[in-house]
């Protein structure tokens, strides 16, 4: 069984490999922009996370959007939409969560393959 924490901390680990499945959660950098842009950040942010863990979007095998505001459903799926893989997209589930960072409008759990 291999183990691989990427850029561990004290806290907890940016993401974690265990047997070629990559563990990640992604929060928006633009903490300003609206819904729509905070999930299109997060997810280029997945994209570059697995660009370099060696693997891609198209290897997503479960998402988790955990969505403040239930009235951004919407805005999110135009985001999703434009970026998800057509032909390969994930198992996903959306929630509405209070999370931690008040300016935070959405926060993304992936589970991939590499």
């Amino acid at each position: 069984m291999s183990i691989t924490r990427i850029d561990p901390e004290h806290r907890m680990s940016e993401a974690v490999i265990h047997n070629d499945t990559i563990y990640y959660t992604s929060v928006p950098e633009n903490l300003e922009a609206d819904a729509e842009a905070q999930t299109a950040n997060a997810l280029a942010v997945i994209d570059a996370l697995l660009t370099r863990l060696g693997s891609d979007k198209s290897k997503i095998l479960d998402a988790t959007l955990f969505l403040v505001d239930k009235a951004d459903l919407p805005a999110m799926n135009r985001a999703w939409d434009a970026w998800v893989c057509p032909d390969n997209a994930p198992v996903r589930c959306t929630v509405q969560a209070g999370l931690m960072n008040p300016k935070y409008k959405i926060e993304i759990k992936i589970i991939a393959a590499r």
